[in-house]
């Protein structure tokens, strides 16, 4: 940072955080004042600059290649047609086209009849969870004393499955965002199938289309709490479950575990928006849509018109506007191409998307102002209920979080940024005995994180697998990766690495946090119209709502009337139906070379291409539009007092918590087992990475191994916390104290044999690592080492008092 962006930086928050009384000021403070804000004003324009500049470059990449390519297209098809005019074979290509368009077209009618006749059945029958496993309800949440409508269900493994229950069991919450549940079990290839395949239990949290009366997002939270216990009453020898929360579910189980820190196994969020604030500039549209069509009260009138109900085809809708040229376009053509082909795949994914969900008032109004609109959860204002605020720093599990550059919903930094906020640096993440674990994706989209791909599909393979493994590493903050080196894209086999990663990795992902003070001035003007829309407007729109008008109103809704309207109900659909059934034999496909057929096509890429100029001309017109209303100086002062992050706690107070004075009262205390696991730490404190075949030696040596074995889990990770905290304030002390913890010779070699044996071959350690071993070795008066260890020493049995060879 330069010494004049300081400067700049300083006078801002004067301008935010520090105005005296305007009657009080000097003139030397009206100056400084005047400073402030011309450094503001600059501050603001350089932002908008620096946004169109995004967005134009983004445009014109995005756009340019893709004109280009239509156009010599569409020439090349007009040279053709042309020459072919000659030779007079256009005169049977059009009738063939035109026969083979329309039984094309009649084709894909009927799929769209299908679908409308699917999505009329699916919402009859409550809009079931779509899984393609076999399940049971275990757990109804209706029946609860704070009832909702969630249901926790057991997957039934497919035949030929085998599934161990003292395994660690997976319990698997999809997003309720207008939705319906199961697109995490959606297909084989999907976090389901890849739990079973590895022997676990799954269980799966679903819910039913209509919310129970009374529901709040706390009722929704202390059902899934219950759901665990659950799990865990069944699975009594099983460490505690994995919780995967996808999307919008993954910041449901962010809440779970803060709530209920004792009761989850590790945390696995997949393109989970936490930090909803974040993102970067010219590239992150949807976080502006508050800003710019309203804030909290719009969800409250919605509610207000379906009688207290919010009818999840709104959020759907939205969704569908972020890419329309795909949602509103290319999907259909895709089918109308090709019915036979995509016909059953554009069946199944069509009865989730087109199932809608409702979400009482009260669950909409505080997923937008406490997520969405408030941003409190990454800042630690949030509160499920009054007297109930939610830490994310209470979390002891693991956290795993996937995130993408593709996702144009939940991008990396609305999955990633909530950590900066929470932790003052990765040492108090240490001191606090978690360990945070993220990956980044270089592409994959937001459904495909956990729909499933070619790609992900291994991804979501390595996190299950490595899931065993992740409690063996230190406390602390890492990046996974996976890396490929054989086989074909969707049969590679892959190496899995740890690296330790600081705050400042995370920061480098974002292209700088100074926007987000606008969104502090959004908050606060949507807390003072939703109060405006509460006293002046809402008893009039709740005069005019009735059951019945809510439900004529969700029937009306376009996304449900254009699948209710091309349904069997219609006669004339049905009538097609018929027709296409008693159709005549299946026609031959038309030649390639058909220019009818090839101009189709390439019109089909000018009107997608058509749409998403459209939509991203939208958004930039939204983004500029956002920073010109809330990036100014004067809105930067009013939501200044929004603006504030956090306190975080320095290092002072930090080695003042209880649990790191009680560590440090306890260096010199312990024995062999405190001795492994102190130097395992000191290692891989030294190394800055793991790979997965070291941790995976280490994971079983901890659970398998004498003197581990006979300690309970939650005594293990409590060990391996208490000697995180001594290396982390005393790393030297942690060093020279050894011999007080290994007094005899026989503990003090079987204790250095171990440690060399879990990095394993001595030429594939780093030099920090040897440096370090034979550091061990001279502390505790041994001599230094040679040769490689290529057995567990503590798996070998020993005769009582016999000295380790």
């Amino acid at each position: 940072m330069t010494s004049q962006t300081r400067a700049i930086d300083a006078q801002s928050n004067l301008l935010r955080f520090a105005l005296p009384d305007s009657t009080a000021w000097s003139p030397a403070a009206r100056l400084q004042v005047a400073g402030a804000s011309l450094a503001e004003l600059t501050r603001t324009g350089e932002l908008m600059l620096r946004a169109a500049g995004r967005l134009a470059e983004t445009i014109a990449k995005g756009h340019r290649a893709r004109a280009e390519q239509n156009v010599e297209t569409l020439t090349a098809i007009t040279e053709a047609a042309l020459a072919r005019l000659g030779t007079g074979s256009v005169a049977e290509d059009l009738p063939a086209y035109a026969a083979d368009a329309l039984r094309r077209g009649l084709v894909f009618l009927d799929i769209l009849r299908e679908r409308g006749d699917i999505f009329l059945e699916h919402e009859a029958a409550g809009c079931p969870p779509v899984l393609i496993y076999d399940h049971e309800v275990v757990l109804d949440g209706a029946g609860l004393p704070d009832p909702c409508n969630y249901m926790l269900l057991k997957i039934l493994p497919p035949e030929g499955c085998m599934v161990d229950d003292t395994k660690r069991p997976f319990v698997i919450i999809d997003p309720r965002a207008g939705h319906g549940a199961g697109i995490g079990g959606f297909k084989t290839d999907s976090q389901v199938g890849v739990a079973l395949r590895a022997g676990h239990p799954v269980y799966f949290v679903g819910f039913r289309r209509m919310p129970e009366p009374g529901q709040t997002l706390a009722s929704v939270t202390r059902a899934e709490a219950a759901f665990v216990r659950e799990v865990m009453r069944r699975h009594p020898k099983a460490s505690n479950p994995v919780v995967t929360g996808n999307c919008q579910g993954g910041w449901a189980a962010l809440i779970l575990a803060a709530s209920n820190p004792d009761i989850v196994g590790p945390l696995c969020l997949n393109g989970a928006p936490v930090a909803t604030w974040s993102g970067e500039v010219g590239t992150n549209p949807m976080r502006y849509n508050g800003g710019v069509l309203g804030g909290t009260w719009q969800p409250m009138f919605w509610s207000d018109l379906g009688h207290g109900v919010f009818d999840g085809a709104h959020l759907v809708s939205n969704f569908e506007m972020l890419s329309p040229g795909r949602t509103l376009f290319r999907k259909y053509y895709d089918i109308y191409a090709a019915p036979e082909a995509g016909r059953t795949r554009f069946l199944e994914f069509e009865r989730w998307w087109g199932g809608f969900f409702l979400l009482n008032e009260a669950e909409i109004r505080w997923i937008v102002e406490q997520l969405f609109i408030g941003n409190r959860l990454a800042r630690n204002e949030a509160q499920l209920e009054p007297g109930q605020p939610i830490d994310v720093k209470k979390i002891r599990a693991p956290i795993v979080v996937f995130a993408s550059h593709g996702d144009n919903i939940t991008p990396p930094q609305q999955a990633l940024n909530w950590i900066t906020d929470a932790y003052a640096d990765v040492s108090e993440i240490r001191i606090r005995g978690q360990r945070i674990i993220y990956m980044v994706h270089d592409q994959i989209g937001h459904l495909g994180i956990f729909v499933s791909s070619k790609i992900a599909r291994k991804e979501h393979s390595e996190v299950a697998s490595t899931l065993r493994t992740i409690e063996a590493l230190p406390p602390g903050l890492y990046e996974m990766k996976i890396e490929a080196y054989a086989g074909a894209v969707e049969n590679r086999s892959f190496t899995v690495s740890f690296h330790e990663r600081t705050l400042e990795d995370i920061a480098t992902l974002d292209d700088g946090r100074e926007d987000e003070a606008s969104f502090a001035a959004v908050a606060r003007a949507s807390e003072l119209q939703t109060e405006l829309y509460d006293i002046a407007v809402r008893p009039f729109v709740q005069a005019g709502a009735t059951a019945a008008s809510a439900e004529l109103g969700r029937a009306l809704h376009p996304l449900r009337l254009q699948r209710a309207m091309l349904s069997s109900r219609n006669p004339a659909m049905k009538l097609l139906a018929d027709h296409v059934a008693a159709g005549t034999a299946p026609r031959a496909a038309l030649p390639a070379d058909n220019p009818f057929l090839q101009g189709e096509r390439a019109m089909a890429d000018v009107i997608e291409q058509s749409l998403d100029l459209a939509r991203d001309l939208r958004d930039a017109w939204y983004e500029m539009l956002f920073h010109g209303l809330w990036s100014t100086p004067w809105a930067r002062w009013f939501g200044r007092t929004h603006a504030r992050p956090r306190r975080l706690s320095s290092s002072a107070e930090l080695r003042n918590l209880s649990e790191v004075q009680t560590a440090l009262c306890h260096i010199s205390e312990g024995g062999l087992a405190e001795a492994v696991v102190r130097m395992l730490v000191l290692m891989a404190d030294s190394r800055g990475n793991v790979r997965r075949d070291r941790l995976e030696r280490s994971a079983r040596v901890l659970a398998e191994d004498e003197p581990f074995r006979s300690l309970p889990a939650a005594q293990r990770n409590l060990m391996i916390n208490e000697q995180t905290l001594i290396v982390e304030f005393e790393r030297e002390r942690a060093i020279e104290t050894l011999p007080d913890l290994l007094r005899t010779e026989a503990e003090r070699r079987r204790a250095l044999e171990l440690v060399r044996y879990i990095p394993g071959p001595v030429d594939e350690m780093a030099p920090d690592t040897v440096e370090l071993l034979q550091r061990f070795h001279r502390v505790l008066g041994q001599p230094p080492f040679a040769g490689d260890i290529t057995e567990d020493p503590f798996a070998v049995p020993r005769a009582p008092g016999a000295a380790a060879g």
